[in-house]
């Protein structure tokens, strides 16, 4: 018999202790749930306990019903905890720039329903991918920003944002910096994508600078996004082999290759739920 599919998932942390995950077993079992996959770990260095459960429950069951069951087991152990209803889909916002690689890879993955996403708008700074992303019957908005417009701007992607009820922001090459405001009030709700040269070959042209150097490792990391530029928690990283014989356009090539699979990995982890935020680390339960 094929195993039972999941309709919640419960994400937690707290201190460290004995009986959480027993504790947390039986609270769901109690409500006449099965538990479907389980993952957890215990960080020796900081002492705090992290856990994903997915479950099954009755027909009646959402997840605020749950929750109410659930509340005397979080009280008691002090958890930081959430409860998804995987019937309901996440409402995600693309922003990019010129740069079309990663954007084509989450348009094809949407469309097959590989990531499981309403994928609301797409907004860019540019018009050069309009036609791209109004192909796939999706809305193309134009926020075009200059340094007398940059606050402006900003402003309306921040109301845009809220309008859209956006859950996920995914900076898919948007090659705008945000603002600390917006990126403290995206923290844990916004995923950045950018090669892994960093700190080595910071600004224009990093690929040309690489190749310049003789590197033999072109990678891509994509972190949540935060007030400190390109340091966010690291969700999903990845590299791709090169050599002497390469050219810069098929080092350029390689790591754009990279860099659309790590972001779709680390958006699929986050829509997932298996994504925990660690201090300046994650937790990602694969």
């Amino acid at each position: 018999m094929p195993a039972e599919a999941a309709r919640f998932v419960l994400t937690l942390s707290c201190d460290d202790r004995k009986g959480i995950v027993a504790a947390v077993a039986n609270s769901i079992a109690s409500q006449d749930c099965n538990i479907v996959e389980s993952a957890q770990y215990g960080d020796a260095e900081t002492g705090r306990f992290f856990m994903r459960v997915a479950f099954s429950g009755p027909d009646s069951m959402t997840g605020e019903s749950f929750a109410r069951g659930f509340r005397p087991v979080a009280t008691a152990y002090a958890l930081d905890w959430q409860v998804h209803d995987l019937t309901i889909k996440p409402r995600v916002m693309i922003l990019v720039s010129k740069l079309g690689h990663s954007l084509n890879d989450l348009l094809y993955r949407n469309s097959i329903g590989y990531l499981p996403m309403e994928l609301v708008s797409v907004v860019s700074n540019h018009e050069t991918l309009r036609r791209r992303v109004e192909g796939e019957g999706l809305p193309f908005i134009h926020l075009p920003v200059s340094a007398a417009t940059r606050d402006q701007q900003e402003a309306r992607l921040a109301a845009l944002i809220d309008e859209q009820r956006v859950d996920l922001v995914v900076l898919a090459r948007y090659m705008q910096v945000l603002s600390d405001r917006l990126a403290t009030k995206l923290i844990g709700k916004a995923i950045n994508i950018h090669h892994s040269f960093l700190p080595s070959f910071k600004g224009a042209k990093p690929y040309h600078r690489a190749h310049a150097q003789g590197v033999k490792l072109i990678g891509a990391t994509a972190h949540y996004v935060t007030p400190d530029l390109d340091e966010g928690p690291i969700i999903e990283q990845d590299v791709g082999r090169v050599d002497h014989a390469m050219s810069v356009d098929e080092f350029i090539a390689n790591g754009r290759d990279t860099e659309a699979t790590v972001l779709a990995r680390a958006i699929k982890f986050h829509l997932e739920h298996r994504v925990l935020i660690n201090g300046v680390r994650t937790v990602v339960f694969r």
